[in-house]
Parts: C-alpha cells; sequence; structure tokens
C-alpha cells in the first residue's frame, strides 16, 4: 500500500509530498503572506484488480448439460466396467439400480491398464494414442440421464503400463533400463512427475465436461511394497528431490499434491472429486511404501471412498481372527477407525462412502472365505449405516451383483 500526500496550495506557495516526502517549492512574494492548509491523503491500493477467488462462483462453472441430481438419500453404487457399460450387460444392470435403492454407477474411463475407454474431445496428443470406441460417450450419457442414473467417473491414475511403456522417463526403470513392473506384470508411473498428473487431469476434464458429476481417482500411490525397491529403481524426484523429507515423507507429499492439484484444476467443473483408498490407511499414520496418508487425502477431496473388502484383511486384522468369514464387525470395527480420524478433520471432513464387498473371495482357501451374497452384502451396509455413513459403493470385477440385498436402513 503506498500513500500519495495530495498537492495543496498555500498562499502563493506549492507543496508537492510524494511517498510521505514533502518537497516544498515555494514561490516567493515578498508583499505576500503564507497561509498554512491541511495537507490531505490519497490511499491508493497497489493489490492486483483481477484475482482468481478462492470459491469459484457457481454461475461461472462449466455447464456439461446433462441434468442428473444428487441422490437425495446418498449416493449407493456399483462398479460397471466399460465393456458393461457399452455392451449387453447395461441392460441388467439399469434395471437392477430401476428396481432397488441403488442409484449410481462408477463407470471406468481410464481402466486398470491405462486404456482410455471412449473417444475424448483432447487435444493431447496421448490421451487420443490410448483411447477406445469401447463405450459410446454420447449414448451413455443420454442413457444415465433418462434412467436417472448418477454418474461416476473412474480414472486409474498411477497404475498405466500404457503411458509407462510409451514414455519410460515418466515411470520407474530397473538398473538394465527396461519399465520395472509388478509380479501380475502391471507397470506404474511416477507421482513425482508433474507431467503424469496434468496427463490424467485432462482426462477428468474431459469427462467432466461430458457429464460425469463425481471424478473418481483410483490407485492414487505408489506401487505396493515401493520402500523395498525405492532405492534401487532408477525415477526422477521431480521437484521433490534434494529437499530435507525422507523417502516416505517425499512419497506421501507427492500423492497427497497430486490430490490437492487435481481437486483446484477441476474445481470450474463443477463436479466431485472423491480419490479411492486402502482402508488400513486409516488405522495407520500413514502407509509408508506407497504413500497414502488418509487425513491428509481426506482433507483434499469431496468423497473418500476406503476399500473395506472383508476379504483384503489378513488374519487378525481389526481384531478378527477370519475377516472374511465376518462382514458385519470388519466393516464396524474399521469405522471406528475412520471416524475417529474424519471427526478430527472437522469442517475439512469429506463424505464417506465406502467400497463394499460383493464377490466371493475364493482364492484365500477353505476355511478362510465364505460365499458373498444378499446376506453378506446387507450386513456390510448394515454396520455402515449403524456407525452413520449411508452411502457404499458395491465391487465385483464381474459386475454380476447379488439380487435381494438390502441398501438402505432406517
Amino acid at each position: 500500500m503506498t500513500k500519495l500526500l495530495k498537492k495543496t496550495f498555500m498562499g502563493s506557495a506549492a507543496v508537492l509530498a510524494l511517498s510521505g516526502i514533502a518537497n516544498t517549492i515555494v514561490h516567493a512574494d515578498e508583499s505576500s503572506e503564507t497561509e498554512a492548509v491541511e495537507t490531505t491523503y490519497l490511499t491508493v491500493n497497489t493489490e492486483p484488480l483481477l484475482r482468481v477467488p478462492e470459491t469459484f462462483p457457481s454461475q461461472f462453472k462449466y455447464d456439461s448439460g446433462v441434468d442428473i441430481a444428487y441422490p437425495e438419500d446418498g449416493v449407493k453404487g456399483v462398479f460397471v466396467t466399460a465393456h458393461s457399460a457399452g455392451g449387453a450387460r447395461m441392460e441388467p444392470l439399469t434395471n437392477l439400480l430401476n428396481s432397488t435403492d441403488l442409484n449410481a454407477m462408477v463407470i471406468d474411463i481410464k481402466e486398470d491398464n491405462g486404456d482410455i475407454t471412449m473417444p475424448l474431445e483432447s487435444d493431447h496428443e496421448l490421451v487420443n494414442k490410448f483411447s477406445t470406441n469401447w463405450i459410446d460417450p454420447e449414448g451413455l450419457m443420454s442413457h444415465l440421464e433418462e434412467n436417472e442414473i448418477y454418474p461416476i467417473a473412474r480414472i486409474v491414475v498411477f497404475k498405466d503400463s500404457r503411458l509407462a511403456k510409451e514414455r519410460p522417463d515418466l515411470s520407474f526403470r530397473n538398473p538394465d533400463g527396461s519399465v520395472w513392473s509388478n509380479r501380475a506384470g502391471h507397470s506404474f508411473v511416477n507421482p513425482f512427475q508433474k507431467e503424469v498428473w496434468d496427463y490424467n487431469v485432462e482426462i477428468a476434464k474431459q469427462a467432466a465436461m461430458m457429464g460425469f458429476k463425481d471424478i473418481q481417482f483410483d490407485y492414487v500411490r505408489f506401487p505396493e511394497g515401493f520402500e523395498l525397491r525405492d532405492e534401487e529403481l532408477d525415477y526422477s524426484r521431480g521437484d521433490y528431490a534434494g529437499d530435507d523429507m525422507d523417502n516416505v515423507q517425499q512419497r506421501v507429499e507427492a500423492v497427497t499434491d497430486f490430490v490437492a492439484y487435481a481437486r483446484k484444476e477441476l474445481e470450474a467443473f463443477d463436479v466431485d472429486v472423491s480419490v479411492d483408498i486402502f482402508g488400513y490407511s486409516a488405522t495407520v499414520p500413514e502407509a509408508p511404501g506407497i504413500g497414502q496418508n488418509f487425513s491428509r487425502i481426506s482433507e483434499n477431496v469431496d468423497v473418500i471412498s476406503s476399500m473395506i473388502y472383508p476379504s483384503h484383511w489378513g488374519p487378525g486384522s481389526l481384531g478378527i481372527a477370519k475377516p472374511d468369514l465376518e462382514p458385519y464387525n470388519v466393516v464396524a470395527n474399521y469405522m471406528d477407525h475412520e471416524n475417529e480420524v474424519l471427526d478430527n478433520l472437522g469442517e475439512k471432513a469429506p463424505v464417506s462412502r465406502p467400497w463394499i464387498q460383493d464377490f466371493t473371495a475364493s482364492y484365500l482357501g477353505s476355511g478362510w472365505y465364505k460365499n458373498y451374497g444378499a446376506q453378506e452384502v446387507s450386513e456390510q451396509i448394515r454396520a455402515l449405516n449403524d456407525y452413520g455413513v449411508n452411502e457404499f459403493l458395491l465391487w465385483d470385477a464381474a459386475n454380476t451383483y447379488s439380487e435381494g440385498a438390502q441398501y438402505s436402513f432406517d
């Protein structure tokens, strides 16, 4: 802020003061007397006249033209692959939603291998290169709007074999220069690289412009067990190199920063931003290898979707000897942890919308799993409701969901 003294006249003397320093220039007139006049000040604002507001005005947000309201009773959704969304499975899935309290679909837009499941109107060369025609975007959105199905776009972020193989410099490389992959043959791209951030945010923007109301980022993390190989693989740490943080903190910062950046970039598109996260991340201060800090991610999203499938907890986890056999207790015991963490965030806490299990984990072996059907699904939902959560997402990779489950509890 700069203060300017206003020019004033004192008889035949003119006084000009600038920046608080008075410079007096007197044109003498021996026959006149100088009469003192009080000096007044002008206040000049040097701050920018135009700036981006903290909260983006709603009247300036992008309007996709797709009118699908947020469900009054909360989002109760199912996972839908691109092949289901673009094929014959879409009809029975739609019938399921139209005949139950289910009301939303989480649809793959960028799937686990890195393929983009529909043509997008993007100028990004790699977005176009990895786009497919599995889904007709206009037909899909018309169908969802007609049936009042709330649309959530699932975008797998850092697990991306397509981009990793195309751009090894954006991935993790073995000592021989080849792109690293896990035991399942999947490769990841590097969360330290902001070019990777922008690639995924561009896909998210295109999904928002299509009419999706929620952008759900999945695999927002480093590969599992990365702490065992973080010093042997070749990769850039970007802006996170050379600071005072250790390897764990660098990973946590990168993952958290991506989520905050994506949310800011999508603010003008009138969408919610949600993130899928391992359930165990809520039970520990942070997951050191993969870079997920439950609290810090949660305060930067609108929705947090913990994956709390009973089959994914090891023996003895959450105080339960064989978790897959006790769906209600697994969810209830987990929610004890999550509610405490979210309560500590106060007004920054997001909506909790967990992923729950609607599949049978026979791979656990005899005595360690049970067949999951309507009763097991209902028990998980009842546990959520008992702990104050009325939103959820059902996961079954085959998109074959149990009939007769109870999706709402008063």
